[in-house]
């Protein structure tokens, strides 16, 4: 997948500013993709040029004018080509990882401090994809969202999102009990 897929799908959800397409990625898509604010910024731009993305100025009282960026119906096309591709699987790249793959040779207390700041932002991602999913739903019941709810898309990514950060969460936790019980055995407490 192009970062360009990804700023096309955020677009669908209406005309967006570059500021609010990173607040958007930082916040809904960086659950499976993440950019840098000046990364979507020169996509913005690419779109433009390539014609699958449209931009107009918005000129602002007391502020400076922004651009908004809509889909046009060749970026339409673009995504429908690329959802046509077969998917690839992810993988995973996490430096974390590789220092518990580590643990036996690795002061403990530095993982524990790392696993635990990890399990905390994960808590919180948690809490904001719930605090999304609740605002998607609009008072509707999830069965009922997902039956008849108007773009369904931006809350299964949400709802994987969830699930993503909760394993991490959970995993955090039960390495970190792990790395304690086993100090613990070799300390006497």
């Amino acid at each position: 997948m192009a970062l360009r897929h990804a700023v096309l799908a955020a677009l669908l959800d209406g005309e967006t500013s570059g500021y609010e397409l990173a607040k958007a990625f930082d916040l809904g898509v960086a659950n499976f993709w993440y950019a840098q604010p000046q990364q979507l910024y020169a996509e913005l731009a690419r779109l433009e040029r390539d014609g699958l993305a449209a931009g107009r100025e918005v000129v602002q009282d007391n502020r400076p004018t922004k651009r908004l960026f809509h889909v046009t119906d060749a970026g339409l096309a673009e995504l429908e080509a690329f959802a046509e591709a077969s998917a690839k699987p992810s993988f995973v790249r996490d430096d974390l990882m590789v220092k518990v793959r580590a643990a036996d040779r690795l002061d403990p207390a530095v993982l524990l401090e790392q696993l635990a700041e990890r399990a905390e932002f994960a808590q919180a991602k948690v809490d904001l994809f719930e605090r999304m999913l609740h605002a998607m739903r609009g008072g509707r019941s999830e069965a009922d969202h997902l039956r008849e709810g108007e773009r369904i898309g931006p809350y299964l990514t949400c709802l994987r999102g969830l699930a993503f950060e909760r394993g991490n969460r959970d995993w955090c936790r039960e390495a970190i009990a792990v790395l304690r019980e086993r100090r613990a055995a070799r300390t006497g407490h």
